[in-house]
Parts: C-alpha cells; structure tokens; sequence
C-alpha cells in the first residue's frame, strides 16, 4: 500500500513538473519572439501596417487553442507538443507591440508581479482542500463579461470602461490561475495509469495555466506599464 502511495506522489509529481515545464518553456519561446519581433523595423512595419495579416494570425492562434483540445486524444504527443510551440511563437508575435509601447523596465516589472500572483495562486490551488468550482464558474462568468465588453469598447474607445473592465480581468485570470491548478492536479490523479495520455493532458494543463499567466500580465501592464515618451 504504501508503496503504491509513493508511486502515485511521485507520478503526479512528475506530471505537474511536466505541465509547469511545458508551460514554462512555452513562455521562454513567446517573450524571445515578442523580443525579436520587435526590434526588426520590416517585420514591425509588416506586421502592424497590414490589420488583414494580424487578424489572419489571431483566426490562427484560435484555431490551434480549439483543435487541440478538442482533438487531443487523436493527436500525437509530438503533434500535441509542436503545435502549443506554434501557437506560443504565434503570441510571441501579436503581443510584440508591447515592446514598442511601454518601457522595457517596465515590462519587466510587470512580469515579475504576475509571477508572483501567478505562483501564489497556483500554490493556493494545488494545496487546498476547497473545492474551487464555484470559483471557477464565476471567473469563467466574469471572462465572458470582459470579452463582450472590451469588444463593444473597440467601437467606443471609452478609456474608463477599458480600465475598469482591465482591473476584472486581473481579479479574473487571478481565481482562474488556482482553479485551473487544481483542476489540472485532480486530472493527474485521475489519470495515473494512462502512459502517453498522461502526456498529451499536461500539454493541455500546460496550454490552459499559460492562457492565464499572458492574460494576467497583459491586463496588468495596462495598469503598471509605463509608456514610451
């Protein structure tokens, strides 16, 4: 029995390093190719002088986020692996306006912060005995608001409705960061004999928590970031 309970740790373990890894190489990959993009003045040019190509780029980013967790189970781990690499080159690209926009110190700083939220929460998540899904619900509730109305604000251009709805996107992505932890944790157990699946489930894991970190840092450079003069 008790060796069975250390395997089980000890797998799980290793799956949450697995995801955290993941997620933490996919990050690597999008601030180098944000950094990149940036100071190369034809790709900058190409890029932001042409709105048909960005918008081809986002149709991309949606496209690799929805088919591979709808067809994660078809999919090879490689495949599964190549294409969150895509999809964080691709973000990589679309936010390396950051760099044009706000002073690196700043960035910087900002990044550190949601590191910081980022690690408190996900801690909460996986160590608590709470059950999170009604926290989740709400969250997930609250992400449909800020979509509709950051939308509706492109039309508007109200900076106060940007801020307001900025500042609910940071208490937003933050409950989401440990519901997804745990979320994430409970799928690990549940799947302890599952080989490659185990797998191909921290790429998703990996995927989701990455989702959350880039949105919690960009909704809180719109707050701590420092424009360029």
């Amino acid at each position: 029995m008790y060796e069975s309970e250390y395997t089980g740790d000890t797998r799980l373990a290793n799956f949450m390093y697995s995801v955290y890894g993941l997620m933490g190489a996919a990050l690597a990959v999008t601030c180098a190719t944000a950094y990149y993009v940036s100071t190369i003045a034809n790709i900058r040019t190409t890029l932001f002088g042409s709105p048909g190509l960005m918008t081809v780029l986002v149709v991309v980013q949606l496209a690799l986020v929805f088919g591979l967790a709808a067809a994660i189970e078809k999919l090879s781990l490689a495949l599964a692996v190549t294409m969150f690499a895509v999809y964080a080159i691709s973000v990589g690209i679309t936010t390396s306006a950051i760099f044009l926009v706000y002073t690196p110190g700043s960035i910087v700083q900002t990044f550190g912060v949601a590191a910081g939220m980022f690690g408190v929460m996900g801690v909460y998540g996986y160590l608590t005995g709470s059950d999170l899904s009604k926290l989740g619900n709400i969250a997930m509730m609250g992400l449909w608001g800020i979509i509709i109305a950051l939308l509706v604000n492109m039309w508007l251009q109200n900076p106060v409705i940007d801020l307001v709805f900025s500042g609910i996107g940071v208490v937003v992505f933050t409950a989401l960061t440990a519901y997804d932890t745990q979320k994430i944790r409970q799928m690990g157990q549940s799947m302890m004999g599952s080989g490659q699946m185990m797998g191909k489930v921290a790429v998703i894991g990996a995927l989701t928590l990455y989702l959350d970190f880039i949105n919690l840092f960009l909704f809180l450079l719109r707050f701590m970031g420092r424009r360029r003069d």
